[in-house]
């Protein structure tokens, strides 16, 4: 996949469907009932995010109560959009994204159950964290100008100048997230990771392959640092 096409892959998606029902008081018939398949098929509702405060209490245990853990050991979920939390929920299922731990988690999840735990994080604001001001200027300069020698586009393209991302396309939320899960990710797509074989997966490993070490600090850094005007101040370590 080539520079220019990871560029390229920033189109929003969207998709809508309808579902017919027939009269209860009038008997199924070929011609008025819907096969069985289609009916299991029928896509989730949109989140309810009260319904989903309840069903995210086994998360609070990694992620936090309002998916803002103790520790950067686990991600921000907190402010993430509903339908990226809904893929990524799908993912696991599908063995898709490996991860052990969540691929448990997530296999007695219906796709509805995954939308409302995705709309209740979303109504939840994370936590502006703080970056290293040693670290600053290279990562601000890859965020918001990418680096053309290295065919590292701006992350700021799909994620936003303030890293609240772009949920209509699938992009997340990126501001106030731990530096080191930041690392961690960068660091396995730029080792050729990928979670599944759609073109938004490819995405990441094309952009994270010309990383050095160094950019990958920097960026994970400044990540962690940046947030809305308002939320807080992007305090140094």
């Amino acid at each position: 996949m080539s520079f220019r096409l990871v560029l390229a892959l920033t189109a929003v998606l969207g998709a809508g469907s309808l579902q017919a029902q027939a009269p209860a008081e009038k008997p199924a018939t070929p011609e008025t009932s819907a096969p069985a398949e289609a009916v299991a098929s029928a896509p989730a509702k949109p989140g309810d995010a009260t319904a989903g405060q309840a069903k995210t209490t086994v998360c609070a245990a990694c992620h936090g109560m309002d998916g803002n853990p103790a520790t950067p050991q686990y991600p921000k979920l907190a402010g993430q959009h509903e339908n990226y939390i809904a893929r990524q929920i799908g993912l696991f299922k599908a063995h898709t994204r490996d991860n052990p731990i969540m691929i448990g988690f997530a296999m007695p999840l219906t796709e509805q159950d995954a939308r409302d735990i995705g709309a209740y994080f979303a109504t939840k604001a994370s936590l502006p964290g703080v970056a290293d001001t040693k670290l600053v200027a290279r990562g601000e300069l890859l965020y918001r100008g990418g680096d053309a020698s290295a065919q590292v586009p701006a992350c700021m393209a799909c994620h936003g100048p303030d890293g609240r991302g772009n949920p209509g396309a699938g992009y997340p939320q990126l501001s106030g997230q731990y530096a080191d899960y930041v690392t961690l990710k960068l660091k396995e797509w730029r080792d050729g990771k990928a979670w599944g074989n759609d073109d938004r997966a490819k995405i990441m490993p094309v952009v994270a392959k010309g990383l050095s070490d160094g950019d990958i600090a920097a960026l994970a850094s400044y990540i962690e640092g940046l947030h809305a005007a308002g939320t807080g101040a992007t305090a140094a370590k």
